[in-house]
């Protein structure tokens, strides 16, 4: 019986899930992959490490599925963006992977204020801290020597690659984090010139399209995995675009979300709309084109509330094999059936603002109780997405959206995204959703489906679809129109709070 196999290796965890030709999962199996932290604002991870975990995971969710190996008929990866993994001249990891959520260029950034109009123009983005011009940059001022070693630079999921195929190379979406021409979508030595980077022209990867089959499992990595040697292995994407995908968002008018680490906010365009407040980037298919603003400022602040203020109740959900967000939400419905002066700033680990915003909560009064603040947590990540999605409207028409995340199986936060954002919000029953994003582009490379987009799945029994009430969308305006009035006093005390501490 034909399946695919889909890898999504995200900033913890990597996963093998298996799936039929209709889009049915059959099997999934996860490895966790520790985080290092030599440095502060260095986070990283042991290439070497993350590979084997990914072979594990592949093993394991072979043997889960009680299927051959041989129905396999062919694998893609996906992983988080950014970021940077290089190889010396031998194809050997030059040191650790540095994940997307690295801050140390973020003074290399400051630093490039005076291009930052001439990389828009160009690249269709200014470079965060996460970017790779931005780390290749670090690397070159910080360490010259394995500067001088560099081979080749990968993103993550081309690594997988490289370790199941052998094959070096990217694809189209994930070229165009840093060094692409956003009219021409192909690489320009401007761009390495604009950041002082020409001197790693050599290390650009091939290009190849996301559904383009670009190398076979190796004896060694079948070996290790399970998998039958011979495997054809497609370019695979970047798990931003690959979630769009994986939840039927991937298209003109739709504005994609994923409410996870990040704030992810996605519209496709059949032009390039270049603008400071997202990233214009390459789509999946050329001559369209992924705009994505975002910040690392979504769910990730709903996690930290359960992790530090509801230990107890975590615990006790844990042992019992029972689910902590289905416990906490009898509190989060109770406080959303009243009015609430609190309101939750969701800056935790990052903001659409710069590093030195800082999350807080205002009006919180004594007769709040835990799930008061639980909703305030919810309603300020959705104000955080809905300024995204805002700056997207003003270069784009977007009429509906597509939800996914964890928590985004709360109705009441769905509901809330549908309220705040004024348009129908459709969630997705699709577990797994940048897996089967890339499992879609594996499968249209062996000529299973036309294309990456064409899902052989019927969306419309897949989700459920939210729309706006007008008398609670009246009641968030007001208090959005607040929490921007609440941004726009503290900032200018921001710099103040994090001078505090040396």
């Amino acid at each position: 019986m034909t399946s695919i196999l889909g890898i999504d290796n995200g900033l913890t965890v990597t996963k093998a899930v298996i799936f039929d030709v209709s889009g049915q999962q059959i099997a999934v199996a996860r490895r966790r992959i520790p985080q290092l932290l030599p440095a502060p604002h260095h986070v990283e991870r042991d290439m070497e490490g993350l590979w084997r975990a990914t072979a594990e995971a592949i093993a394991e969710a072979i043997q889960a599925s009680g299927r051959p190996a041989s129905d396999i008929v062919a694998v893609a990866a996906t992983a988080h963006g950014d970021g940077l993994y290089l190889l010396d001249h031998e194809n050997r990891p030059l040191g650790n992977g540095i994940l997307s959520l690295d801050g140390r260029a973020g003074a290399i950034c400051d630093g490039w204020r005076d291009r930052a109009d001439a990389a828009l123009k160009l690249t269709g983005q200014i470079p965060p801290a996460c970017s790779p011009a931005a780390l290749l940059a670090w690397v070159r001022d910080n360490e010259p020597d394995r500067f001088a070693q560099i081979g080749t630079f990968l993103a993550c999921k081309d690594w997988l690659r490289f370790c199941l195929t052998g094959s070096i190379g990217t694809d189209r979406t994930e070229a165009s984090t840093a060094f692409t021409d956003v009219q021409t979508q192909d690489y320009t030595l401007d761009a390495l010139q604009l950041f002082d980077l020409e001197n790693v022209a050599h290390a650009l990867p091939d290009i190849a399209g996301s559904a383009k089959i670009v190398g076979h499992i190796t004896p060694e990595a079948a070996r290790l995995t399970g998998l039958v040697a011979g495997t054809p292995v497609a370019a695979g994407l970047h798990d931003v675009t690959a979630s769009a995908l994986g939840i039927g968002g991937h298209a003109t008018g739709v504005v994609a979300i994923v409410a996870g680490t990040y704030s992810i906010n996605e519209v496709v365009s059949d032009a390039p709309n270049t603008d400071q407040r997202w990233l214009c980037r390459n789509a999946i298919l050329p001559g369209q084109w992924n705009n994505m603003a975002l910040s690392p400022a979504s769910a990730a602040n709903y996690d930290w509330f359960i992790e530090t203020l509801c230990q107890a109740e975590l615990s006790a959900a844990t042992k019992a094999g029972a689910s902590i967000h289905a416990a906490l939400a009898v509190e989060i419905d109770a406080a959303l059936s009243k009015p609430t002066t609190l309101i939750f700033h969701p800056y935790l680990y990052g903001s659409p603002y710069g590093p030195q915003a800082s999350a807080s909560f205002t009006g919180l009064r004594g007769w709040h109780n835990r799930g008061d603040m639980l909703r305030a947590v919810l309603e300020g990540i959705v104000f955080n997405h809905r300024t995204h999605i805002d700056a997207l409207r003003a270069g784009f028409s977007v009429t509906e959206a597509r939800l996914t995340g964890g928590v985004a199986r709360n109705p009441a936060f769905a509901q809330m995204f549908a309220d705040i954002l004024g348009i129908p919000v459709t969630t997705s029953q699709t577990e797994e959703a940048a897996a089967w994003g890339a499992a879609l582009c594996a499968g249209a490379a062996v000529g299973l489906y036309d294309s990456p987009l064409h899902d052989p799945r019927d969306m419309s029994l897949l989700g459920q679809t939210y729309s706006p009430d007008p008398a609670r969308a009246a009641a968030y305006e007001a208090r959005f129109q607040l929490y921007n009035k609440i941004t726009d006093s503290l900032a200018p005390l921001w710099p103040e709070i994090e001078a505090l501490v040396p």
